[in-house]
């Protein structure tokens, strides 16, 4: 398995998660359900979102108890692995609710850390 810097995976989520923002923004539910091709496109990103928050370092994530690195990769292990099981409405009020507030946490963590390294 290749190696990837944890400070790329980071970048990664974010990119995904803007990704998923930029997609939705103006959109409706019932919009977003009958969609097929941005649903898949979605759920593609949670995948990406969820594998690089399992591969940040614990001792990373311990220093960020505020950012739901478990629930990003269930999140993500739900769609690969119980794909049939993944609900819309859960994904779409996790876009709504829960994506801008971890932009922000995301931020904040690449603010303190990589200005450490610099």
């Amino acid at each position: 398995m290749p190696f990837r810097n944890w400070q790329l995976r980071i970048q990664d989520i974010i990119n995904a998660l803007h990704s998923i923002q930029h997609c939705t923004v103006g959109m409706s539910f019932e919009e977003f359900e009958q969609n097929e091709m941005l649903i898949k496109a979605i759920l593609y990103d949670f995948v990406v979102i969820g594998e690089a928050a399992i591969n940040i370092p614990s001792e990373v994530q311990s220093r960020y108890p505020q950012i739901p690195w478990r629930l990003m990769g269930d999140m993500r292990n739900v769609i690969a692995h119980e794909y049939f099981q993944v609900n819309l409405r859960i994904i779409w009020n996790t876009i709504q609710n829960n994506l801008p507030s971890l932009v922000n946490l995301l931020q904040e963590l690449i603010q303190r850390e990589f200005s450490q390294e610099e």
